[in-house]
């Protein structure tokens, strides 16, 4: 049933129509030059840079974030996270067990990158949680009916994800102002079950 309803919910959003765009070639970091480190989420961004430099580091993160984007079935409530230093990716976040893009997956998709010599694969893929994956679907119909909160979730890769373990609510991502946040925060408070709420949501900056 909850495989029925996810993909419900997936379609709701649309399925992603682009097709992958070709990797560009990566100007190889310099043997003495300083490592960077370039972090970013895997969501929608409204227009955030979220690289925005010319390193090495860089251009591989922008291509980090397109290939875990494109992932089949990462969903809202997954949450997946990179770093990149030098030429290693370490990727982060969380997954949900069931519905979802698998962790092998992930770390193959950035191990094809043109320029990633090696990948540290520390995400956290989540145990089955009949509860858990009803506070999910709470959560997700709170925010979606509160305000214009429901713009957050058309897009194929929302901006805001809702995290759930043990009961435990964590709302990332991105939203456009201060008031979104809030109410997101304040929804989520409402969802019988859930045990806490961290709104860790930021506003994207003009």
């Amino acid at each position: 049933m909850r495989n029925a309803r996810l993909v419900g919910l997936l379609l709701s959003f649309g399925m992603i129509a682009a097709a992958q765009q070709s990797t560009p070639q990566m100007n190889q970091p310099q043997d003495n030059a300083p490592a960077l480190t370039v972090t970013g989420p895997v969501v929608a961004d409204y227009g955030k840079n979220v690289t925005g430099g010319n390193s090495a580091e860089d251009k591989i993160a922008k291509e980090v974030r397109h290939e875990l984007l494109m992932l089949p079935y990462y969903s809202l409530f997954d949450n997946l996270g990179y770093s990149v230093q030098g030429r290693t990716v370490t990727l982060t976040g969380t997954l949900t067990s069931q519905d979802s893009v698998s962790k092998p997956d992930a770390e193959k998709a950035v191990k094809r990158i043109e320029g990633v010599e090696k990948v540290v694969n520390n995400i956290q893929v989540l145990p089955p949680s009949p509860m858990d994956d009803r506070i999910r679907e709470r959560t997700y119909h709170a925010l979606a009916r509160t305000g214009g909160l429901s713009k957050y979730f058309w897009e194929a890769a929302p901006s805001v994800h809702i995290i759930v373990q043990n009961g435990h609510v964590s709302l990332e991502g991105f939203v456009m102002n201060e008031a979104d946040k809030n109410m997101a925060g304040i929804a989520a408070k409402t969802v019988p079950g859930a045990f806490s709420v961290t709104n860790n949501l930021k506003v994207v900056k003009g």
